[in-house]
């Protein structure tokens, strides 16, 4: 087993281009700015980056998101087995990069993990960009293909900016107004600075004379590209720019190789009854539902959450204290 610095393990996910943006070391050096220490394990063609939480006592939780990596997954768990108790963890909650409807046995893969609730969102909508723009329209519901070709012809106008500043105030205005939770302005910041200078994202403001109204924060490895942040002002929101918006997300992400593009979120929930509630739910991601529907995409649920408990006492006092925290 080998422990990588943060640059060897990049060198490491160069032969594994496939591998989830969360895995990728600058999503680990921006955890680490925000209170998470991230620790890459390597055994032969299989890894995974690790992070730490720090608990009251010297405990702490572990978490993997969207991995490990590469294959021979089986020689590798007592190596992050070991890594964890070296940290004191009381588990290891692990989230594959993996859909539901693959044929892999995940339930063989973790029969020494108990089934949990995930951290990231579980189901999303995935979009695909093969072909050319016109055949994206043509996938896309025709309200959003409309509103797409209404924001050009209002005059909303498209542009890559550095200014995260901004894009952080009209992100509070989207959280006040839709009752969301959001980072500080430091986060975004973070992220922008480890991230673009890879080319692997972008921040992207619609505006109208010189106003903005609407910005999102666009990431890229590999084949896929996610949206994970994006917001919204109160002005001008007959123009549309929010579908304009992610169609210029969709345009940068195909111009960096990505064959999708995933819109990170939605309610969890069958797809018949999101068809059947999404027109009068407007609450949690039924909202944002709504919206991503229209691109045409696939919708895809991942293969879950487990939990390795190392210390079972602590983790159901965890546990406990996790839903007394929910209620």
């Amino acid at each position: 087993m080998a422990i990588l610095d943060s640059q060897s393990w990049q060198s490491f996910l160069s032969d594994h281009p496939e591998a989830h943006v969360l895995q990728s070391a600058a999503w680990g050096e921006l955890k680490a700015a925000f209170g998470w220490k991230p620790v890459r394990l390597q055994t032969g063609d299989c890894g995974a980056q690790i992070l730490f939480r720090q608990l009251p006592f010297g405990w702490t939780v572990a978490y993997i998101p969207k991995g490990p990596v590469g294959e021979g997954w089986q020689t590798l768990w007592p190596e992050i087995d070991t890594t964890c108790r070296q940290h004191r963890a009381i588990f290891l909650k692990l989230e594959p990069d993996g859909w539901e409807d693959r044929s892999k046995d995940w339930a063989n893969l973790f029969k020494d993990f108990v089934p949990s609730s995930p951290i990231q969102p579980r189901r999303t909508v995935e979009v695909s960009l093969d072909g050319s723009e016109e055949e994206w329209l043509a996938r896309m519901k025709q309200k959003t293909r409309y509103n797409i070709r209404l924001a050009e012809k209002k005059e909303v106008y498209i542009r890559e900016s550095q200014d995260v500043a901004a894009f952080y105030r009209l992100i509070q205005t989207t959280g006040e107004r839709d009752k969301f939770g959001v980072h500080n302005q430091a986060y975004y910041q973070r992220a922008y600075d480890l991230f673009s200078p890879q080319g692997a994202c972008a921040l992207l403001v619609a505006e109208y004379a010189g106003k903005p109204l609407a910005g999102l924060m666009v990431f890229a490895q590999g084949s896929r590209a996610w949206y994970f942040y994006g917001a919204s002002s109160d002005l001008e929101r007959n123009r549309m720019p929010a579908y304009l918006l992610q169609f210029h997300a969709m345009r940068w992400a195909a111009a960096r190789g990505c064959t999708v593009y995933d819109l990170w979120g939605i309610p969890d929930v069958d797809e018949e009854e999101l068809e059947q509630l999404f027109a009068d739910r407007g609450d949690g991601l039924w909202g944002v539902y709504r919206f991503k529907r229209g691109y045409g995409g696939e919708i895809r649920r991942s293969v879950g959450a487990w939990d390795k408990v190392y210390q079972p006492a602590l983790y159901r006092l965890y546990q406990l204290y996790r839903r007394r925290g929910e209620e």
